[in-house]
């Protein structure tokens, strides 16, 4: 009956030690999980922190090219009002000029005019006297007749002269006219011009303000970037220590099913051995001590009861432990269907994965099409996923999410959270 007892015992706490590693697991199975989460949510915030990176950066660039487009324009419109400087410069030389031609002209006009009214008073007061001078002087009458034909020339001459003199004010007087609009026009468009540079100036001037504000923004989200990306670092880094951890408790797990295996070996032999002598020391019992025969029995039935169901146990600890990292599944077709699962995806870039040209953590490297990462298989497991075969070399996502590797932070960006079947293949 001792005997019996001892070894319940033991049975007892080899249950209560067996039943220990599973929560210890699960207990490690949640920190990663809860790591995973924490290292998703970061490489969120870097991917959204990332995108606002690109589209200040995108507009930044904009603003760059139209302070360009300003810069030009200023230069143009600088050069023009310098055009304009000159040629407003030259046309009031030429004013300038006009004017002095205007001037002599008029004056030539004044003079040929009093000239000419000397010669028509003087004519027309000694008009007779003058002809008869120069009928007496004339040797004959053909060189009368040429006298009174030099005098009629002289006097058409005077008119001529008069006449020209009229064109020649007149011209003159409509070129300084025109000069003269020449230069208001100059001098409204080197105002208007003036007036557009100061506006493209102001322009410039917002513009470059917008870009340095454009450029701190960015600079303040770079070392945001900067932050999570060492953050991510530090998440693959804890999350492989966990894993490592998890593989630990699990080859102790595996160790104390076995160890649990050999000592209830053991405690079967001796359950055995001590049956025969109980049967042996009931017997001698019975022959001696007939009226305690009832409650020998019941003891016996009751321990014997008991060692089965501690037997029991043991055996469904034993499955437990075993089967602690294994999720349901179902068989088909395809493989072992697994469930439907969380996809996204990463590169072997700084940003994804905290320093760049890393190799798998189970130490291969990593291909497009076939690397993916998932905690809770083995290394090696090959999934089928939307008609294509990969093979689990990495980790840092849960069991339930898988991270398909591509070539460049482009495509994983671009591949964004999906979901889909999932087959384990044998």
């Amino acid at each position: 009956m001792k005997k019996r007892k001892v070894l319940s015992l033991l049975l007892a706490g080899v249950v209560a030690m067996s039943s220990v590693v599973p929560v210890l697991g699960a207990t490690t199975q949640e920190k990663i999980e809860a790591a995973q989460s924490e290292k998703a949510e970061t490489q969120s915030n870097l991917a959204a922190t990332q995108e606002r990176i690109q589209s200040l950066e995108s507009q930044k660039a904009d603003l760059e090219q139209y302070l360009a487009d300003l810069d030009s324009q200023y230069d143009t419109l600088t050069e023009g009002i310098e055009e304009l400087t000159v040629k407003a410069g030259e046309k009031s030389e030429e004013l300038k000029k006009v004017k002095k031609d205007l001037k002599k002209a008029k004056e030539k006009e004044a003079k040929q005019y009093e000239s000419m009214k000397l010669r028509i008073s003087y004519m027309y007061e000694n008009g007779q006297d003058s002809l008869l001078d120069i009928l007496c002087e004339s040797t004959s009458f053909a060189d009368f007749l040429n006298r009174a034909e030099n005098m009629s020339k002289v006097a058409e001459y005077d008119r001529n002269m008069l006449k020209e003199y009229e064109e020649t004010k007149k011209t003159v007087s409509e070129h300084e006219e025109t000069i003269e609009k020449e230069v208001k026009e100059i001098k409204k468009l080197r105002t208007e011009s003036s007036e557009k540079r100061q506006e493209v100036r102001d322009l410039v001037s917002s513009t470059s303000s917008n870009i340095q504000q454009y450029a701190q923004q960015i600079s303040s989200n770079q070392a945001e970037a900067d932050y999570l990306v060492a953050q991510v670092s530090k998440q693959n880094s804890d999350i492989g220590s966990l894993m490592a951890e998890a593989e630990q408790e699990k080859a102790a797990a595996a160790a104390q099913v076995e160890q649990n295996e050999a000592q209830n070996q053991e405690v079967d032999t001796q359950q055995a051995e001590g049956n025969v002598d109980d049967s042996v020391s009931s017997d001698e019992s019975t022959v001696r001590e007939a009226p305690g025969e009832e409650e020998t029995s019941a003891s016996s039935s009751s321990s014997t009861s008991t060692d089965i169901i501690v037997e029991e146990t043991v055996d469904d600890e034993a499955l437990a432990v075993e089967d602690a990292y294994e999720d349901s599944s179902s068989s088909s077709g395809q493989g072992t269907y697994l469930g439907n699962f969380t996809l996204t995806a990463y590169c072997n870039c700084a940003q994804c994965c905290g320093t760049a040209g890393n190799y798998t953590a189970s130490g291969t490297w990593p291909q497009a099409g076939r690397t993916v990462a998932m905690a809770g298989v083995p290394f090696g497991t090959q999934l089928l996923i939307n008609g294509n075969v990969y093979t689990v070399e990495d980790l840092g996502t849960p069991y339930g999410h898988v991270d398909i590797y591509f070539d460049s932070h482009e495509e994983a960006l671009a591949f964004g959270l999906q979901s889909a079947d999932v087959y384990r293949l044998s």
